[in-house]
C-alpha cells in the first residue's frame, strides 16, 4: 500500500489553465522546503518533461512503457536540476494510450498498481507525487484519479472559467462513490489573474460564490517570467526567484502543504486572496496545453453508470 504518500491529480479537461505549470512550480518548492517529490506527465504532449529537459526517446523508459511495455516505475523515474524533485517523464508515444490500453482488464488501476509496487521496493518513496493530467477526461485522467488522495483543479480568471466543471466534479464524485472512496477535492487555483482586469475580478467573486473556502487564498498573477521559464529548463525558482510568480507559487505550495497535513506546524495564517501588484502580462501564445478529446469509453461508462 501506499501509506503516507500524498498523491494529487492536477485536472482540468480545459487546456491551457496551468496544470504543467503548477505541477512544475509548486513540485519544485515542495522540494525545495524539504519534501520529496515526484512528479507525472500524463500528458502525450509532455510539456511536463520538456520543462525540465527529460523528454525520452521513442521506445526509452517513459509512463507509456510503464503502462504498455512492463517496465517498473524506478526505470522510468529521472532526477531534475531541483534536489528531492523527480519525475515520470513521457512522449509522444502516449498518444494511443487511451485506446490501446481500453480493453486491458484492470485498466483503471494501471497507475495505481505501478505506484504501490515502487513504494514497496524502494527505500524512501515520495512524500508528494503530483498527476499533470491531460486536458481530457479519458482513461489516463481516470488511472489519476483512482491513485490519488486528492484533487486539485487549476482555473483561469476569464469568461469560461466555470466551462466544464459541472461535468468535471460529478466524474470526481463517481469515480470517488465507485472506484476510489478515500479521493477529496483539495482545492482550486486560480491562474493568470490580472487585478486590472474587470473580469478577472467578477471571476474571482463568481468563483468565491460558488466555491468559497476550496479556493487557495493565493491567486497566481499573470506574468511573463512564469511563461519564459520552461523555455529555459527552469521552475520560476531558478530563472526569477524574485518574482511575482515565485512568490505565488511558494505561496501556493505552502497553503498546498498545509491542506495536505505536511509539517503542519509550519503552516501560516491564510493570505489574503487579493494579489500584489502585477508584473507585466505575457503576450497571449498559442495554448500551451491540448484542445481537450472527446471522453474516451471508461469514463462515459463511469458516467452511464
Amino acid at each position: 500500500m501506499l501509506g503516507g504518500v500524498q498523491i494529487v491529480s492536477v485536472i482540468n479537461q480545459k487546456g491551457g489553465v496551468g496544470k504543467t505549470t503548477t505541477c512544475a512550480n509548486v513540485g519544485a518548492a515542495l522540494a525545495r522546503s524539504g519534501h520529496r517529490v515526484l512528479l507525472f506527465d500524463l500528458d502525450p504532449q509532455a510539456h511536463l518533461s520538456i520543462s525540465f529537459d527529460r523528454l525520452p526517446e521513442p521506445g526509452e523508459p517513459s509512463v507509456y512503457t510503464l503502462l504498455g511495455a512492463g517496465h517498473r516505475l524506478e526505470e522510468v523515474v529521472q532526477t531534475t536540476s531541483v534536489p528531492g524533485l523527480t519525475i515520470a517523464p513521457t512522449n509522444l508515444d502516449l498518444t494511443g494510450a487511451e485506446t490501446e490500453f481500453a480493453a486491458e482488464i484492470g485498466r483503471e488501476t494501471l497507475l495505481r498498481d505501478a505506484l504501490e509496487g515502487y513504494a514497496r521496493r524502494i527505500p524512501e518513496p515520495p512524500e508528494v507525487v503530483l498527476f499533470d493530467c491531460p486536458p481530457s477526461l479519458g482513461l489516463l485522467s481516470l488511472n489519476a484519479l483512482v491513485a490519488s488522495r486528492h484533487v486539485v483543479i487549476p482555473l483561469q480568471a476569464e469568461f469560461f472559467a466555470l466551462q466544464g466543471m459541472a461535468q468535471l466534479l460529478d466524474v470526481i464524485e463517481r469515480v470517488k462513490r465507485r472506484l476510489n472512496p478515500g479521493l477529496d477535492l483539495l482545492g482550486i487555483v486560480v491562474g493568470m489573474f490580472q487585478k486590472q482586469r474587470n473580469l478577472s475580478r467578477e471571476v474571482l467573486q463568481e468563483l468565491h460564490r460558488h466555491f468559497g473556502p476550496l479556493l487557495f487564498p493565493t491567486l497566481v498573477r499573470m506574468n511573463v517570467r512564469l511563461a519564459e521559464a520552461p523555455s529555459h529548463g527552469l521552475t520560476i525558482f531558478d530563472y526569477a526567484p524574485e518574482s511575482g510568480g515565485a512568490a505565488d507559487f511558494a505561496a501556493v505550495a505552502e497553503e498546498m502543504a498545509r491542506r495536505l497535513g505536511l509539517r503542519p506546524e509550519q503552516a501560516e495564517p491564510e493570505r489574503s486572496p487579493e494579489p500584489p501588484a502585477e508584473e507585466p502580462a505575457a503576450e497571449p501564445t498559442a495554448a500551451a496545453e491540448a484542445t481537450p478529446s472527446p471522453e474516451s469509453a471508461p469514463l462515459r461508462e463511469l458516467e452511464a453508470g
